[in-house]
């Protein structure tokens, strides 16, 4: 049972710190977007000077087209590290972070699931099994 809560704890935590990576280009101030490995003080400025002069961004060919230095292998590997337009990582780009979190999570529970007997008092299965085991040949 303890075990089971401290697994529990950790999924949260590591979970909370994923959910802090995403930043979408449209809503984030400078710092935000300097928080993203590979965008830099010029870069975020760059984005928030095109957002401002032309309205957000479309989708990811908008940005990649209004957004100097930034062609389709820099684009998934910013998409890797956490930005996002309107929303939506780069298509083609490695599943996010938080992604990959919520599926480690989801298979942590079906795990947990399948492990706990139908019966809080039921036996196991093999438990039954072992006085049998223990039975010399005859």
């Amino acid at each position: 049972m303890i075990k089971k809560l401290m697994l529990a704890v950790a999924t949260l935590v590591a979970s909370m710190g994923f959910a802090f990576a995403q930043v979408d280009v449209n809503k984030a101030d400078a710092a935000a977007l300097d928080s993203v490995k590979g965008v830099g003080p010029a870069m975020s400025k760059a984005i928030i000077d095109e957002r401002t002069k032309s309205g957000p961004f479309k989708d990811w060919a908008d940005f990649q087209k209004r957004v100097k230095g930034v062609a389709d292998k820099r684009a998934a590997q910013l998409s890797k590290a956490g930005l996002q337009v309107d929303g939506k990582s780069k298509d083609g780009a490695p599943m996010t972070a938080t992604a990959a979190a919520k599926a480690d999570a989801k298979a942590d529970v079906k795990a947990d699931a399948a492990a706990k007997p139908a019966k809080a008092g039921a036996k196991p299965a093999d438990a039954k099994a072992k006085p049998e085991a223990a039975k010399p040949a005859a």
